[in-house]
């Protein structure tokens, strides 16, 4: 059998030591593998970023071939198109493991590897990071490149801008990719897309090849002395005078193929030279080499396990959350012309597709800018819509200002939909949704809750159509407990609970999700013999002051468990209220740990962690145990 080139790849070092002639063999053998392990050949295969690593394989080998990491630093926006990464700096013998609990994690970790430099999970942050690494270079007067890759959907978030306007003041030794494939996770929206696209597809660059193997010709070879002098007049054909980045003090070059990687090696080895910022533009295609990849690069941005041969996935059974979502909100804007939905470049993710298709002149797709699609939504509320704002509790932190200062502070009807509440499982710490109850909860006039099941969902839904000021709810991902929807939703009362359960003993409190863990967990102490209430919150604010005290009142113990972390969840809100009403009575909380949350299936999470029925047994049990008498002191 003969060997494979990727094989022997066990650090950036031996990439250098092959021929050129064979790394786009290196290339096809690096796809093989992404496919391979992510889809069902591999049996323990969560799935993955496939897409967007499909597309930067070319780039990623040249980018090792020219730049020595550790020293030098690649810094990549959003960190999930680091796979190729990984495999070709001494993880390969663990790329199977990619997202599984104890294996390899989704994005870049600091923690993972030396030749990862900086970590990242959401989009916009490699520019202004890398321009501090390289600030930080040229106050300790060592020499190291510090080059920040960056998607074409990396310039829809604000910050992106705010990092392009300091570079030329702050550093002359910094390397910006451009890595233009047209997606973020969907089609690329606004003037921003339009303008690459424009670039693109300019008369002047429709001989993008030719020119780009003139160049390579004539620079191929030359030491890099003799090329500084040599290669200003062939660069001229890759040169566009662009207004847009020369004007904010960076050399624009470019767009070149991002799949040629001799062209891609000899500008590399060019722009390591020069002494000014500067910004290439490739070209590259998302889902390159695997045809079902490039048919819906939606769908293959980021999925579970899959068929490798045709691409499918095996069929879901209940409704997501999403997707119960996107329809439901839909069947409300057929008689509401005032409803309207934004999201920020996720329409599939946060089941908004279903609405786009129904209502698409009251959709609103802003791309990866959540600060201003909360902005955006405001001014909506003020003409007098009820716009719902979309976005997964993880991305949401990032409006956090918008949503005190225009939203809550203006009292406006703003609806805040946050999608992957609690635990996102594979996707790891970046993407945990386990911190919105916390931001949230302190915010006055603002209305929190969390649903139990699908059905309460849809009615917290119209609850929310239906109410005047900044209202939010958060639900998990994926399915629930299969309970369908009623044909039509009925208005819940804002700060009113549901008791499940009635019992004297033990009141637990089951927050959205957690409702069915606090029920296994009742059924556990009634077995006991210990007589156990169950209730559903559903407001996290207002609280339901007089269920709690009632209950806490009765009760011996009263048990919080909810799919946040501890610190100013749901469970403090209830601690804080029994105080303040002078009510003694125990609370046992159930929840995430004050840390970072790692990566991995919810069940072992959740087990590791003691989220289970029967860690909150164990917790409840402690307190009920009659506490022994003192010993008298014995001299």
């Amino acid at each position: 059998m003969t060997t494979r080139f990727l094989d022997k790849i066990n650090s950036p070092d031996d990439i250098k030591a092959l021929d050129e002639k064979d790394l786009p063999q290196l290339a096809q053998e690096i796809r093989d593998d992404l496919v391979n392990v992510l889809s069902e050949k591999n049996p323990n295969s969560v799935g993955g970023h496939l897409g967007p690593n499909l597309g930067v394989v070319e780039l990623t080998i040249a980018l090792h071939r020219v730049f020595n990491t550790p020293q030098d630093k690649f810094v990549f926006d959003v960190s999930h198109q680091g796979y190729v990464h990984k495999l070709l700096t001494g993880r390969r013998d663990r790329f199977h493991t990619m997202r599984q609990y104890e294996g390899l994690n989704g994005f870049l970790l600091r923690s993972e590897s030396e030749h990862d430099c900086y970590g990242a999970g959401h989009a916009g942050t490699a520019l202004s990071a890398a321009l501090g690494m390289a600030v930080g270079r040229d106050r300790r007067g060592s020499d190291e490149h510090v080059v920040a890759i960056a998607g074409d959907a990396a310039f829809t978030c604000g910050i992106s801008y705010e990092a392009l306007n300091n570079v030329a003041h702050s550093t002359k030794k910094f390397i910006v990719v451009l890595n233009d494939n047209e997606w973020s996770i969907a089609k690329n929206v606004g003037a921003i897309a339009h303008y690459f696209n424009r670039i693109t597809t300019n008369p002047t660059y429709t001989h993008l090849h030719e020119r780009a193997a003139k160049f390579v010709e004539m620079i191929g070879g030359k030491g890099a002395v003799h090329l500084a002098h040599r290669v200003e007049t062939g660069m001229k054909s890759l040169i566009l005078p662009s207004v847009l980045f020369e004007d904010l003090g960076l050399r624009y070059y470019g767009p070149i193929d991002g799949h040629d990687i001799p062209t891609l090696i000899r500008t590399f080895e060019f722009l390591k030279e020069q002494n000014e910022p500067v910004i290439l533009h490739i070209l590259t295609q998302k889902g390159k080499g695997y045809a079902p990849a490039i048919e819906k690069p939606d769908k293959f941005h980021g999925l579970g396990k899959f068929e490798p041969t045709t691409g499918a996935t095996a069929p879901s059974g209940s409704p997501t959350y999403s997707e119960l979502l996107g329809k439901t909100l839909a069947k409300f804007a057929d008689s509401n012309n005032k409803i309207c939905a934004i999201t920020g470049a996720m329409p599939t993710g946060t089941g908004l597709i279903y609405f786009q298709q129904k209502h698409p002149d009251k959709y609103y797709d802003v791309g990866i800018a959540e600060e201003h699609a909360a902005l955006f939504a405001c001014g909506l509320a003020v003409e007098g819509f009820k716009p719902f704002l979309t976005i997964y509790s993880t991305f949401m932190q990032r409006a956090y200002d918008m949503i005190i200062h225009d939203i809550a502070l203006q009292n406006l009807n703003v609806a805040l939909c946050m999608d992957r509440a609690g635990l996102s499982g594979d996707d790891g710490p970046t993407h945990h949704g386990l911190f919105d109850i916390g931001y949230l909860r302190h915010v006055p006039g603002l209305v929190h809750m969390q649903p139990k099941d699908e059905e309460e969902f849809a009615d917290m839904l119209w609850t929310m159509a239906n109410y005047s000021g900044p209202i939010a709810i958060r639900y998990p991902r994926g399915a629930g407990t299969g309970a369908k929807p009623k044909e039509q939703p009925k208005l819940l009362e804002i700060g009113k609970a549901e008791v499940v359960r009635h019992g004297k003993q033990v009141a637990i409190f089951g927050l959205g999700n957690m409702c069915s863990v606090a029920l296994k967990t009742a059924e556990m102490l009634e077995a006991q013999g210990i007589s156990t209430a169950v209730i559903n919150p559903r407001w996290i604010k207002p609280l339901d002051a007089g269920t709690i005290e009632f209950f806490a009142r009765s009760a011996d113990v009263v048990c919080t468990i909810e799919d946040h972390v501890l610190h100013n969840g749901f469970g403090c809100a209830v601690i804080e209220h029994l105080n303040d009403a002078g009510i003694k009575t125990p609370v046992v909380r159930v929840g995430w740990p004050d840390q970072f949350v790692e990566h991995g299936a919810v069940d072992i999470l959740r087990k590791k962690h003691g989220l289970t029925a029967e860690a909150a047994v164990e917790k409840i049990t402690a307190h009920l145990k009659p506490k022994a008498a003192k010993r008298p002191i014995v001299a």
